[in-house]
């Protein structure tokens, strides 16, 4: 059965004090909505539709980012969550598939929940509600099933009894139906409610008046955390980092503070890599089997080759490679440069818009000047080159095979293969001169005028 997926995207989040679209606000630096959109992925579905309201060019613009595919749907009144819904509809006119409905402020609905949502539906239940057993169900819906597991209606706690509140069997707001039936059974729902709503949650009451089979399938409540607010959003993080730890280590990871190391959505660790504490991972980073990051690193669009060393206090931007065995030491800056096999940048560096041959060597203190205010150029470093310290090799300029920069040169033109490039001024002592200065200038500053 083919599957389109409904987002429901249109919030305000008013709870945010943000001038942000809620579900563009970001965990593990990725927007909520490309969680959700993640998971979705995982279904191969045909359709995506995300309904946006309040940003819709910027929701708009972050779901195609994610999904080119993706359709949008404006909800221009907020008029509750069937109305939502029933937003998608032109969009999937003629579809007859299963049309599965998400939230776009849920961000860590599994992929395997998804699938087994899917699998009800396969089953037979023409309407499939996602749950979640409440460790506190105060203020959910509760969902109310019979002996034989259906799903028979869902209460919302403020209509609820003593003993349905007692039920700790909550409604996630996930539903799935095929979509002639999902829009079919929106038409029927009222809003003769407190808010004047249309609410979702009526269309099992209406599919069981019909003779249709409803089914709960369950969840762990984690899955099911939406985020309303500024420590919702904080809480977010914290579950996906704690998730995304164990994976890690699961996986091979050494994180010998786990705590203190923070993860992106699409960070990749080898097996047998050792992160030290207090490393933070932009998007994009990937770091090979073997590999060591030190403390307090920060990483981010960066490749970290098998059994480098990177850190500690090193900061990786986007586009630069460090290769097998390389070493990226204390206060060392790296950008859109590949550092080869075994090379060597150890202390307090600038490495930009370059490339730095196998087993070379750049002494402390050195820098590639890229930047000449309008234009960015390259600096190419070759194999075995040793650059001494406190130079600055100012690009476009390369350094061959072999060559050698004495320390403390500003280099301005090409080094060739085992040439020594020295270029700084010559220095002249005078004697006794430091000593009368020194006395001149203490002299001035006893009478005041220094």
């Amino acid at each position: 059965m083919s599957t389109a997926i409904i987002v429901l995207a249109a919030g305000q989040g008013t709870r945010m004090a943000s001038d942000r679209p809620k579900v563009l606000h970001e965990v593990a630096h990725a927007p909520l909505l490309h969680h959700v959109l993640r998971a979705a992925a995982a279904l191969a579905p045909e359709r995506t539709v995300v309904v946006v309201g309040t940003g819709a060019e910027a929701v708009a613009g972050a779901a195609r980012a994610l999904d080119p595919r993706a359709e949008t749907a404006l909800q221009a009144e907020r008029l509750g969550t069937a109305h939502a819904v029933a937003q998608a509809r032109p969009a999937l006119d003629g579809f007859a598939g299963d049309a599965l409905v998400l939230y776009g402020d849920t961000p860590f609905v599994r992929p395997e929940t998804l699938q087994a949502i899917r699998a009800a539906r396969a089953d037979g239940a023409a309407v499939v509600v996602l749950g979640f057993e409440a460790a506190d169900p105060s203020g959910y819906g509760r969902l109310i099933t019979g002996a034989d597991g259906a799903l028979q209606a869902i209460v919302e706690h403020k209509d609820a009894s003593a003993a349905q509140r007692a039920i700790r069997l909550c409604n996630s707001g996930v539903v799935c139906a095929d979509a002639p039936t999902l829009f079919g059974l929106i038409e029927a729902v009222g809003n003769d409610n407190a808010k004047g709503e249309f609410y979702l949650t009526d269309i099992v009451a209406i599919a069981r008046a019909r003779g249709l089979s409803c089914r709960a399938v369950t969840c762990d409540e984690a899955e099911t955390l939406g985020v309303n607010s500024r420590a919702d959003l904080a809480r977010a993080e914290a579950t996906f980092q704690t998730a995304a730890r164990a994976r890690a280590m699961a996986g091979g990871a050494t994180l010998t503070a786990p705590d203190t190391v923070f993860l992106a959505h699409d960070t990749r660790l080898g097996r047998d890599v050792t992160v030290e504490p207090f490393v933070t991972f932009g998007p994009g980073v990937t770091v090979a089997d073997g590999a060591r990051i030190r403390a307090y690193s920060h990483l981010e669009g960066a490749h970290v080759a098998e059994a480098a060393v990177v850190g500690p206090y090193a900061r990786l931007r986007p586009g630069a490679q460090v290769g097998p065995r390389a070493r990226i030491g204390n206060f060392v800056e790296v950008k859109a440069a590949e550092i080869a096999e075994g090379a060597k940048v150890n202390h307090l560096s600038y490495i930009g818009d370059a490339s730095v041959g196998a087993g070379a060597n750049i002494g402390a203190g050195t820098i590639t000047c890229n930047y000449d205010g309008v234009f960015k150029h390259r600096t190419a470093v070759g194999a075995g080159a040793f650059i001494g310290s406190n130079s600055a090799l100012v690009a476009p300029v390369r350094i061959a095979d072999g060559g050698y920069v004495a320390s403390g040169s500003v280099v301005t033109i090409d080094v060739g293969a085992g040439d020594l490039a020295i270029a700084r001024a010559r220095q002249v002592n005078k004697p006794g001169l430091g000593a009368r200065m020194v006395a001149r200038l203490k002299a001035l500053k006893q009478k005041g005028t220094g």
